[in-house]
Protein backbone atom coordinates (compact mmCIF):
# COMPACT_ATOMS: atom_id res chain seq x y z
CA UNK A 1 0.00 0.00 0.00
CA UNK A 2 1.34 3.63 -1.05
CA UNK A 3 1.85 6.30 1.76
CA UNK A 4 -0.74 8.77 2.67
CA UNK A 5 1.36 11.06 1.03
CA UNK A 6 1.48 9.53 -2.64
CA UNK A 7 -2.21 8.23 -2.18
CA UNK A 8 -2.88 12.21 -1.83
CA UNK A 9 -1.39 12.82 -4.68
CA UNK A 10 -2.73 10.14 -6.93
CA UNK A 11 -7.01 11.06 -5.93
CA UNK A 12 -5.81 14.57 -6.77
CA UNK A 13 -5.03 13.75 -10.42
CA UNK A 14 -7.89 11.04 -10.16
CA UNK A 15 -4.97 8.38 -10.94
CA UNK A 16 -6.04 4.98 -10.35
CA UNK A 17 -3.98 1.52 -10.24
CA UNK A 18 -3.92 0.45 -13.71
CA UNK A 19 -3.48 4.07 -15.13
CA UNK A 20 -1.29 5.01 -17.60
CA UNK A 21 1.02 7.67 -16.23
CA UNK A 22 3.54 10.45 -16.77
CA UNK A 23 6.38 10.96 -13.64
CA UNK A 24 8.67 13.43 -13.91
CA UNK A 25 11.40 13.80 -11.20
CA UNK A 26 13.96 16.08 -11.34
CA UNK A 27 14.36 16.83 -14.83
CA UNK A 28 13.44 13.28 -15.94
CA UNK A 29 10.50 12.02 -16.99
CA UNK A 30 9.01 8.18 -16.54
CA UNK A 31 6.14 6.78 -18.05
CA UNK A 32 3.91 3.29 -17.65
CA UNK A 33 1.64 1.80 -15.64
CA UNK A 34 0.59 2.38 -12.25
CA UNK A 35 1.37 -0.62 -10.46
CA UNK A 36 -0.16 -1.15 -6.56
CA UNK A 37 2.71 -1.16 -4.11
CA UNK A 38 3.13 -4.56 -2.00
CA UNK A 39 2.52 -5.04 1.61
CA UNK A 40 6.36 -5.61 2.06
CA UNK A 41 7.92 -3.16 -0.65
CA UNK A 42 8.69 0.46 0.07
CA UNK A 43 4.76 3.10 1.13
CA UNK A 44 6.70 5.66 -0.49
CA UNK A 45 8.18 4.41 -3.78
CA UNK A 46 6.21 4.71 -6.57
CA UNK A 47 6.58 1.48 -8.87
CA UNK A 48 5.91 1.58 -12.84
CA UNK A 49 5.54 -0.90 -15.17
CA UNK A 50 7.39 0.08 -18.05
CA UNK A 51 6.71 -0.55 -22.17
CA UNK A 52 9.86 -2.92 -21.64
CA UNK A 53 7.65 -5.19 -19.53
CA UNK A 54 10.26 -4.42 -16.56
CA UNK A 55 8.87 -2.47 -12.92
CA UNK A 56 10.37 0.33 -11.90
CA UNK A 57 10.19 1.89 -8.09
CA UNK A 58 10.96 5.71 -8.18
CA UNK A 59 10.97 7.52 -4.90
CA UNK A 60 8.08 10.35 -4.57
CA UNK A 61 9.64 13.16 -2.87
CA UNK A 62 9.24 17.17 -3.30
CA UNK A 63 9.10 18.29 -6.73
CA UNK A 64 8.14 14.65 -7.71
CA UNK A 65 4.81 15.50 -10.41
CA UNK A 66 2.10 12.87 -11.64
CA UNK A 67 -0.10 13.31 -14.47
CA UNK A 68 -2.13 11.07 -16.35
CA UNK A 69 -0.53 10.01 -19.34
CA UNK A 70 -1.74 11.61 -23.15
CA UNK A 71 0.15 8.79 -24.75
CA UNK A 72 -1.26 5.33 -25.23
CA UNK A 73 -0.27 2.17 -24.34
CA UNK A 74 2.32 1.26 -27.48
CA UNK A 75 0.71 -1.91 -29.22
CA UNK A 76 3.20 -5.42 -28.60
CA UNK A 77 5.57 -5.44 -31.87
CA UNK A 78 5.61 -8.55 -34.13
CA UNK A 79 7.80 -10.68 -32.51
CA UNK A 80 10.76 -8.65 -31.67
CA UNK A 81 13.57 -11.06 -30.03
CA UNK A 82 11.49 -11.70 -27.17
CA UNK A 83 8.66 -13.47 -28.74
CA UNK A 84 6.43 -11.29 -27.52
CA UNK A 85 3.00 -12.74 -26.83
CA UNK A 86 -0.55 -12.07 -25.02
CA UNK A 87 -2.55 -9.95 -27.76
CA UNK A 88 -6.34 -10.82 -27.34
CA UNK A 89 -7.31 -13.27 -29.40
CA UNK A 90 -8.45 -16.82 -29.86
CA UNK A 91 -6.51 -20.10 -30.14
CA UNK A 92 -9.43 -20.79 -33.23
CA UNK A 93 -7.66 -18.24 -35.18
CA UNK A 94 -4.67 -19.76 -35.45
CA UNK A 95 -4.20 -21.65 -39.27
CA UNK A 96 -2.45 -24.48 -38.97
CA UNK A 97 -1.37 -26.22 -42.17
CA UNK A 98 -2.89 -29.63 -42.43
CA UNK A 99 0.54 -30.92 -44.54
CA UNK A 100 2.51 -30.21 -41.82
CA UNK A 101 3.57 -33.25 -39.14
CA UNK A 102 1.34 -33.10 -35.93
CA UNK A 103 2.79 -32.48 -31.96
CA UNK A 104 -0.13 -32.58 -29.49
CA UNK A 105 0.38 -29.71 -26.83
CA UNK A 106 -0.86 -30.70 -23.32
CA UNK A 107 -0.88 -27.56 -20.97
CA UNK A 108 -1.64 -27.99 -17.68
CA UNK A 109 -0.52 -24.21 -16.46
CA UNK A 110 2.50 -22.05 -14.93
CA UNK A 111 3.71 -18.91 -15.80
CA UNK A 112 4.04 -19.89 -19.71
CA UNK A 113 -0.10 -19.64 -19.14
CA UNK A 114 -0.14 -16.42 -17.13
CA UNK A 115 -0.06 -12.86 -17.50
CA UNK A 116 0.28 -9.88 -15.50
CA UNK A 117 -2.85 -8.43 -13.87
CA UNK A 118 -2.09 -4.73 -14.20
CA UNK A 119 -4.82 -4.32 -11.01
CA UNK A 120 -3.32 -6.38 -8.31
CA UNK A 121 0.34 -6.14 -9.77
CA UNK A 122 0.57 -10.12 -9.62
CA UNK A 123 0.55 -12.63 -12.23
CA UNK A 124 -3.15 -14.32 -13.10
CA UNK A 125 -4.12 -17.32 -15.40
CA UNK A 126 -4.44 -16.65 -19.08
CA UNK A 127 -8.39 -17.20 -19.96
CA UNK A 128 -7.46 -20.37 -21.91
CA UNK A 129 -4.02 -21.82 -21.22
CA UNK A 130 -4.09 -22.69 -24.81
CA UNK A 131 -4.12 -18.40 -25.84
CA UNK A 132 -0.64 -19.14 -25.09
CA UNK A 133 0.20 -19.70 -28.73
CA UNK A 134 -1.10 -16.54 -30.01
CA UNK A 135 1.33 -14.20 -31.66
CA UNK A 136 3.41 -17.43 -32.03
CA UNK A 137 2.87 -17.75 -36.03
CA UNK A 138 5.81 -19.51 -36.68
CA UNK A 139 4.34 -22.69 -35.08
CA UNK A 140 2.22 -22.57 -38.29
CA UNK A 141 5.68 -23.48 -40.12
CA UNK A 142 6.70 -25.99 -37.94
CA UNK A 143 3.91 -28.34 -37.14
CA UNK A 144 0.05 -28.69 -37.02
CA UNK A 145 -0.46 -28.49 -33.81
CA UNK A 146 -4.54 -29.50 -33.49
CA UNK A 147 -4.80 -31.28 -30.51
CA UNK A 148 -4.56 -29.29 -27.52
CA UNK A 149 -5.68 -30.59 -24.19
CA UNK A 150 -6.43 -29.17 -21.03
CA UNK A 151 -6.09 -32.44 -18.47
CA UNK A 152 -5.94 -29.34 -15.42
CA UNK A 153 -4.30 -26.32 -14.63
CA UNK A 154 -1.82 -25.57 -11.57
CA UNK A 155 0.53 -24.07 -10.47
CA UNK A 156 3.99 -26.46 -10.58
CA UNK A 157 4.30 -25.80 -6.53
CA UNK A 158 1.15 -27.31 -5.85
CA UNK A 159 1.42 -30.41 -7.85
CA UNK A 160 1.74 -33.78 -6.45
CA UNK A 161 1.73 -37.47 -7.78
CA UNK A 162 -1.42 -37.76 -8.79
CA UNK A 163 -1.06 -34.65 -11.18
CA UNK A 164 2.34 -36.74 -12.69
CA UNK A 165 0.11 -40.15 -13.54
CA UNK A 166 -2.84 -37.87 -14.87
CA UNK A 167 -0.50 -36.93 -17.53
CA UNK A 168 1.17 -39.74 -18.14
CA UNK A 169 -1.78 -41.22 -19.13
CA UNK A 170 -2.43 -37.89 -21.38
CA UNK A 171 1.13 -38.36 -22.99
CA UNK A 172 0.37 -42.28 -24.09
CA UNK A 173 -3.25 -41.55 -25.31
CA UNK A 174 -1.54 -38.95 -27.68
CA UNK A 175 1.12 -40.69 -28.25
CA UNK A 176 -0.14 -43.95 -29.44
CA UNK A 177 -2.17 -42.03 -32.25
CA UNK A 178 -0.54 -43.07 -35.50
CA UNK A 179 -0.72 -39.71 -36.96
CA UNK A 180 1.10 -37.77 -33.72
CA UNK A 181 4.41 -37.36 -34.33
CA UNK A 182 5.48 -35.92 -30.49
CA UNK A 183 3.78 -34.28 -27.26
CA UNK A 184 4.39 -30.52 -25.78
CA UNK A 185 3.54 -30.29 -22.36
CA UNK A 186 3.62 -26.79 -21.16
CA UNK A 187 4.37 -26.40 -17.16
CA UNK A 188 5.35 -24.12 -14.59
CA UNK A 189 8.83 -24.09 -14.30
CA UNK A 190 9.14 -24.02 -10.04
CA UNK A 191 9.08 -28.20 -10.18
CA UNK A 192 9.24 -28.85 -13.77
CA UNK A 193 12.29 -31.52 -13.30
CA UNK A 194 10.15 -33.40 -10.57
CA UNK A 195 7.65 -33.87 -13.20
CA UNK A 196 10.28 -34.52 -16.70
CA UNK A 197 11.41 -37.00 -14.10
CA UNK A 198 8.27 -38.43 -13.26
CA UNK A 199 7.38 -38.95 -16.94
CA UNK A 200 10.87 -40.47 -17.62
CA UNK A 201 9.98 -43.22 -15.36
CA UNK A 202 6.04 -43.37 -16.01
CA UNK A 203 6.03 -43.74 -19.80
CA UNK A 204 7.57 -46.86 -21.30
CA UNK A 205 8.94 -48.26 -24.78
CA UNK A 206 9.18 -44.33 -25.99
CA UNK A 207 9.56 -44.29 -29.44
CA UNK A 208 8.77 -40.70 -30.42
CA UNK A 209 9.66 -37.03 -27.99
CA UNK A 210 8.28 -35.72 -24.96
CA UNK A 211 9.05 -32.13 -25.06
CA UNK A 212 8.41 -30.21 -21.13
CA UNK A 213 8.89 -26.99 -21.41
CA UNK A 214 7.83 -23.33 -19.73
CA UNK A 215 8.45 -19.67 -19.04
CA UNK A 216 10.09 -18.11 -16.17
CA UNK A 217 8.58 -15.06 -17.27
CA UNK A 218 4.72 -14.39 -18.28
CA UNK A 219 3.47 -14.29 -21.94
CA UNK A 220 2.70 -10.92 -21.61
CA UNK A 221 5.94 -9.51 -20.86
CA UNK A 222 8.13 -7.80 -23.36
CA UNK A 223 11.37 -10.25 -22.30
CA UNK A 224 9.04 -13.58 -22.18
CA UNK A 225 10.72 -16.62 -22.59
CA UNK A 226 7.85 -18.31 -23.71
CA UNK A 227 7.61 -18.16 -27.08
CA UNK A 228 10.97 -18.93 -28.11
CA UNK A 229 10.81 -22.13 -26.24
CA UNK A 230 7.45 -23.15 -27.36
CA UNK A 231 8.98 -22.99 -31.47
CA UNK A 232 12.42 -24.63 -30.23
CA UNK A 233 9.84 -27.23 -28.05
CA UNK A 234 7.90 -27.71 -31.27
CA UNK A 235 11.41 -28.60 -33.56
CA UNK A 236 12.05 -31.13 -30.68
CA UNK A 237 8.70 -32.75 -30.96
CA UNK A 238 9.79 -33.53 -34.00
CA UNK A 239 13.59 -34.61 -33.76
CA UNK A 240 14.73 -37.93 -33.46
CA UNK A 241 15.19 -37.85 -29.69
CA UNK A 242 12.90 -40.36 -28.55
CA UNK A 243 13.11 -39.04 -25.11
CA UNK A 244 11.04 -37.39 -22.06
CA UNK A 245 13.21 -33.81 -22.04
CA UNK A 246 12.99 -30.08 -20.96
CA UNK A 247 13.79 -27.73 -23.34
CA UNK A 248 14.39 -24.53 -22.70
CA UNK A 249 16.71 -21.25 -23.40
CA UNK A 250 20.04 -22.19 -23.52
CA UNK A 251 21.13 -18.57 -22.69
CA UNK A 252 19.71 -15.29 -21.76
CA UNK A 253 19.28 -14.11 -25.62
CA UNK A 254 17.35 -15.29 -28.07
CA UNK A 255 19.78 -17.02 -29.30
CA UNK A 256 19.11 -20.74 -28.64
CA UNK A 257 17.29 -23.37 -26.31
CA UNK A 258 19.02 -26.47 -24.73
CA UNK A 259 16.73 -29.55 -25.15
CA UNK A 260 18.15 -32.06 -21.78
CA UNK A 261 16.70 -35.46 -19.95
CA UNK A 262 14.39 -35.19 -18.07
CA UNK A 263 15.94 -37.15 -15.64
CA UNK A 264 19.60 -35.16 -15.79
CA UNK A 265 17.92 -31.41 -16.05
CA UNK A 266 17.15 -29.03 -12.64
CA UNK A 267 16.36 -25.51 -12.64
CA UNK A 268 19.36 -23.57 -11.26
CA UNK A 269 18.15 -19.95 -11.34
CA UNK A 270 14.86 -18.44 -9.46
CA UNK A 271 14.36 -15.97 -12.53
CA UNK A 272 17.40 -16.40 -15.34
CA UNK A 273 15.62 -17.24 -18.81
CA UNK A 274 18.40 -19.93 -19.09
CA UNK A 275 17.84 -21.43 -15.37
CA UNK A 276 17.18 -25.06 -16.87
CA UNK A 277 20.31 -26.70 -16.98
CA UNK A 278 21.99 -30.43 -17.62
CA UNK A 279 23.79 -31.69 -14.67
CA UNK A 280 26.65 -34.24 -14.55
CA UNK A 281 26.39 -34.93 -18.72
CA UNK A 282 25.57 -33.09 -21.58
CA UNK A 283 22.20 -31.68 -23.01
CA UNK A 284 20.68 -33.91 -26.08
CA UNK A 285 20.88 -30.82 -28.42
CA UNK A 286 20.85 -26.85 -28.71
CA UNK A 287 17.93 -26.46 -30.63
CA UNK A 288 17.26 -22.93 -32.66
CA UNK A 289 14.47 -21.26 -33.58
CA UNK A 290 15.01 -21.57 -37.03
CA UNK A 291 14.80 -25.12 -36.89
CA UNK A 292 18.61 -26.05 -36.95
CA UNK A 293 19.58 -28.47 -34.42
CA UNK A 294 23.16 -29.34 -32.76
CA UNK A 295 23.59 -32.86 -31.37
CA UNK A 296 25.61 -32.96 -28.05
CA UNK A 297 25.17 -35.93 -26.66
CA UNK A 298 23.93 -39.16 -28.53
CA UNK A 299 23.12 -41.71 -25.40
CA UNK A 300 18.86 -41.53 -26.39
CA UNK A 301 16.75 -43.53 -28.02
CA UNK A 302 16.16 -42.77 -31.38
CA UNK A 303 12.60 -42.54 -32.91
CA UNK A 304 10.31 -45.12 -33.81
CA UNK A 305 6.58 -44.22 -35.11
CA UNK A 306 5.82 -47.81 -34.69
CA UNK A 307 6.16 -48.44 -30.90
CA UNK A 308 3.42 -48.63 -28.70
CA UNK A 309 3.63 -46.49 -25.58
CA UNK A 310 2.86 -48.00 -21.67
CA UNK A 311 1.83 -46.56 -18.97
CA UNK A 312 3.45 -47.62 -15.69
CA UNK A 313 2.65 -44.95 -13.14
CA UNK A 314 2.42 -46.26 -9.96
CA UNK A 315 3.87 -44.24 -7.31
CA UNK A 316 3.73 -44.71 -3.50
CA UNK A 317 3.53 -40.88 -1.99
CA UNK A 318 4.78 -41.81 1.49
CA UNK A 319 8.28 -41.12 0.94
CA UNK A 320 10.57 -38.19 2.04
CA UNK A 321 13.58 -35.66 0.55
CA UNK A 322 15.62 -34.63 3.72
CA UNK A 323 18.74 -32.69 4.17
CA UNK A 324 21.16 -33.03 6.76
CA UNK A 325 23.67 -29.99 7.53
CA UNK A 326 25.14 -29.13 10.59
CA UNK A 327 23.00 -29.30 13.33
CA UNK A 328 20.39 -31.41 11.58
CA UNK A 329 18.20 -33.76 14.11
CA UNK A 330 17.57 -37.34 12.81
CA UNK A 331 15.06 -37.34 14.77
CA UNK A 332 13.03 -35.44 11.86
CA UNK A 333 13.37 -39.33 10.12
CA UNK A 334 12.49 -41.38 12.72
CA UNK A 335 9.21 -39.14 13.11
CA UNK A 336 8.24 -39.66 9.93
CA UNK A 337 8.61 -43.53 9.93
CA UNK A 338 5.92 -43.55 13.07
CA UNK A 339 3.68 -41.60 10.34
CA UNK A 340 3.91 -44.47 8.01
CA UNK A 341 6.60 -43.26 5.47
CA UNK A 342 8.51 -45.97 3.64
CA UNK A 343 11.59 -44.32 2.19
CA UNK A 344 13.77 -41.21 1.97
CA UNK A 345 16.23 -39.79 -0.05
CA UNK A 346 19.17 -38.00 2.38
CA UNK A 347 21.16 -35.46 0.80
CA UNK A 348 24.51 -36.24 1.94
CA UNK A 349 27.53 -33.95 2.02
CA UNK A 350 30.41 -33.96 0.04
CA UNK A 351 30.93 -38.00 -1.03
CA UNK A 352 28.39 -39.11 0.77
CA UNK A 353 28.67 -38.18 4.71
CA UNK A 354 26.25 -37.82 7.07
CA UNK A 355 26.96 -36.21 10.84
CA UNK A 356 28.29 -39.14 12.87
CA UNK A 357 29.80 -37.23 15.91
CA UNK A 358 26.98 -34.90 17.07
CA UNK A 359 22.86 -35.47 16.62
CA UNK A 360 24.82 -38.84 14.91
CA UNK A 361 22.28 -40.09 12.14
CA UNK A 362 23.76 -43.62 11.67
CA UNK A 363 21.56 -45.19 14.49
CA UNK A 364 18.25 -43.67 12.90
CA UNK A 365 19.42 -45.12 9.46
CA UNK A 366 20.68 -48.24 11.13
CA UNK A 367 17.11 -48.51 12.27
CA UNK A 368 15.21 -47.46 9.29
CA UNK A 369 16.44 -49.70 7.28
CA UNK A 370 16.77 -52.62 9.82
CA UNK A 371 12.98 -52.05 10.14
CA UNK A 372 12.61 -52.45 6.32
CA UNK A 373 12.93 -48.55 5.41
CA UNK A 374 15.41 -47.66 2.95
CA UNK A 375 17.46 -44.99 2.80
CA UNK A 376 19.17 -44.00 -0.05
CA UNK A 377 21.99 -40.74 -0.46
CA UNK A 378 22.19 -38.32 -2.98
CA UNK A 379 24.44 -35.42 -3.17
CA UNK A 380 23.80 -32.12 -2.27
CA UNK A 381 26.28 -30.73 -4.03
CA UNK A 382 23.95 -31.40 -7.36
CA UNK A 383 26.79 -31.85 -9.70
CA UNK A 384 29.29 -35.38 -9.34
CA UNK A 385 28.65 -38.43 -8.05
CA UNK A 386 29.01 -40.15 -4.67
CA UNK A 387 31.73 -42.22 -2.96
CA UNK A 388 31.14 -43.09 0.51
CA UNK A 389 34.73 -45.22 0.38
CA UNK A 390 36.82 -42.43 0.99
CA UNK A 391 35.87 -41.15 4.29
CA UNK A 392 35.12 -43.00 7.09
CA UNK A 393 32.07 -41.35 7.63
CA UNK A 394 30.83 -42.31 4.20
CA UNK A 395 31.49 -46.29 5.18
CA UNK A 396 29.78 -45.90 8.22
CA UNK A 397 26.80 -44.49 6.65
CA UNK A 398 27.60 -47.72 4.77
CA UNK A 399 27.51 -49.66 7.68
CA UNK A 400 24.40 -48.58 8.99
CA UNK A 401 22.38 -49.29 5.67
CA UNK A 402 22.14 -46.47 3.74
CA UNK A 403 22.95 -46.97 -0.13
CA UNK A 404 24.35 -44.09 -2.16
CA UNK A 405 23.30 -43.11 -5.60
CA UNK A 406 26.08 -42.27 -7.69
CA UNK A 407 25.41 -39.01 -10.15
CA UNK A 408 21.22 -39.24 -9.55
CA UNK A 409 20.00 -36.24 -9.01
CA UNK A 410 18.34 -35.75 -5.53
CA UNK A 411 14.34 -34.58 -7.37
CA UNK A 412 15.40 -37.65 -9.55
CA UNK A 413 16.40 -39.72 -6.72
CA UNK A 414 12.73 -38.84 -4.59
CA UNK A 415 10.33 -39.54 -7.83
CA UNK A 416 12.47 -42.35 -8.50
CA UNK A 417 11.84 -43.92 -5.04
CA UNK A 418 7.87 -43.47 -4.77
CA UNK A 419 7.91 -45.71 -8.32
CA UNK A 420 10.23 -48.19 -7.01
CA UNK A 421 8.66 -48.88 -3.71
CA UNK A 422 4.48 -49.08 -5.36
CA UNK A 423 6.17 -52.48 -7.49
CA UNK A 424 8.14 -54.14 -4.78
CA UNK A 425 8.47 -53.73 -0.79
CA UNK A 426 11.75 -56.44 -0.59
CA UNK A 427 14.85 -54.15 0.58
CA UNK A 428 16.96 -56.07 -1.90
CA UNK A 429 14.65 -55.69 -4.95
CA UNK A 430 14.18 -52.13 -3.71
CA UNK A 431 18.15 -51.65 -3.98
CA UNK A 432 18.23 -53.35 -7.34
CA UNK A 433 15.98 -51.05 -9.14
CA UNK A 434 17.57 -47.84 -7.09
CA UNK A 435 20.80 -48.68 -8.76
CA UNK A 436 19.21 -49.72 -12.03
CA UNK A 437 19.73 -47.00 -14.87
CA UNK A 438 15.36 -46.97 -16.53
CA UNK A 439 15.64 -43.57 -17.95
CA UNK A 440 19.60 -42.39 -17.65
CA UNK A 441 19.01 -41.18 -14.56
CA UNK A 442 22.60 -42.81 -13.65
CA UNK A 443 25.76 -42.39 -15.78
CA UNK A 444 28.67 -44.34 -15.38
CA UNK A 445 31.10 -41.62 -15.62
CA UNK A 446 30.73 -38.05 -15.49
CA UNK A 447 32.13 -36.02 -18.16
CA UNK A 448 34.17 -32.86 -17.34
CA UNK A 449 32.73 -30.62 -19.58
CA UNK A 450 29.55 -30.63 -18.62
CA UNK A 451 29.78 -28.83 -15.63
CA UNK A 452 28.31 -25.72 -15.42
CA UNK A 453 27.65 -26.22 -19.06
Amino acid sequence: MYSRKIQAALRKKGLNIGDRILLTKRGKKFEGLLMPQTKSGDAGTIVLKLDNGYNIGIEFERGTSLSRSRTKEPEPEKREAAYELGKKGSTDEIKFDQKKPIVSMISVGGTITSKVDYKSGGVTTLNRPTDVLLNVSEITDITNMKNILTPFTIMSESMNHTHWQSLARECARELNKRSVDGVIVTHGTDTLHFTSAALSFFLKNLGKPVVVTGSQRSADRGSSDAGMNLICSSHAALSDIAEVGICMHGNISDDYCLFSRGTHVRKMDTQRRDAFRPINEYPFAKIWPDGKISMKNDNHNKRDNKKVVEVDAKFEPKIAMLQTYPGSDPGVMEHLIKQGYKGFILQATGLGQVPSKTKSWLPAIKRATGSGVPVFLAAQTIYGRLNCNVYSEGRAALDAGAVPLGDMLAETAYVKLGWVLAHTKTMNRIRDMMLTSYSGEINPRTLVGSFLY
